[in-house]
């Protein structure tokens, strides 16, 4: 929770401009307005590092883009269903977050919903700050397909939604695509038992894959969300359960597709 501490203890208002410290200045309150005016002073580079750890930006980028980008896409299709509600809600549990964090991330999703949510230049950005950490990024963006599949149905909007969030962060239209197709298979089932066609989902690789592909994914999948080294690369440690739970999902779906071969 360093990240938070050093936030609320004002020196990172002095070093977010740009749209995410609007975001965090609005989602913060009056407290926060003399940080963002002096950001505001810092130019292009959204600003100077002041002192500042990188990997705090990071994690004040990640919370902040990743909240308000839920609210965006859960308003994408016209209106915000219970389930997407829901969602940003089991998030927010899953990471323990404090009273002040809790009433900061509903603020950013209720800013995502807004109509003039400047979108494409929060996610320019946290690509920025993210300084090419592609499975930190990734995790972000698993997080927002998470929020588009909770009611059960993906909207055309969300998946165009989706689809410029791949651009902008520079992931393919087949790697959105092949993200949906993992995330889909780790839906539960109705006795929460995992299905051996789910297990292949989850790991990204065909029936027909081999012993050594499915082995390679397996360890390729695992390597991306490890919790620590998603930690050390700027993930909020509030999201290191979130981590954790991918990688017993992945363990669980590869133990079930070698016990079946």
């Amino acid at each position: 929770m360093a990240w938070w501490g050093t936030l609320i203890g004002g020196a990172l208002g002095y070093v977010f401009a740009g749209p995410l410290g609007a975001l965090v200045g609005a989602a913060l309150g009056g407290n926060f307005d003399r940080g963002i005016s002096m950001g505001d002073r810092i130019d292009a580079g959204y600003g100077a590092n002041m002192g500042v750890g990188e990997q705090q930006r990071v994690q004040l980028a990640f919370f902040t883009t990743t909240f308000s980008v839920m609210g965006h896409i859960a308003k994408a299709d016209g209106h915000v269903s219970q389930a997407e509600i829901r969602a940003a809600q089991d998030i927010m549990s899953q990471m323990q977050l404090s009273a002040e964090q809790r009433k900061a991330a509903i603020k950013l999703f209720d800013q995502g919903k807004a109509a003039d949510f400047p979108f494409e230049e929060v996610l320019r950005q946290f690509k920025q700050e993210c300084h090419r950490r592609t499975s930190l990024v990734q995790m972000f963006i698993e997080i927002q397909i998470a929020t588009a599949l909770s009611d059960g149905k993906v909207d055309a909007g969300e998946k165009r939604v989706l689809y410029r969030i791949g651009e902008i962060l520079d992931f393919s239209r087949e790697q959105i695509d092949h993200l949906f197709n993992i995330a889909s298979g780790a839906k539960p089932s109705a006795d929460d038992t995992l299905t051996l066609s789910q297990a292949y989902k989850i790991l990204g690789v065909e029936k027909e894959s081999s012993d050594a592909e499915i082995k390679k994914a397996y360890r390729r999948l695992m390597s991306q969300h490890h919790p620590d080294k998603l930690v050390a690369k700027g993930l909020p440690e509030e999201m290191i359960q979130l981590a954790t739970e991918k990688t017993q999902e992945i363990r669980k779906a590869y133990e079930l597709v070698k016990s079946k071969r």
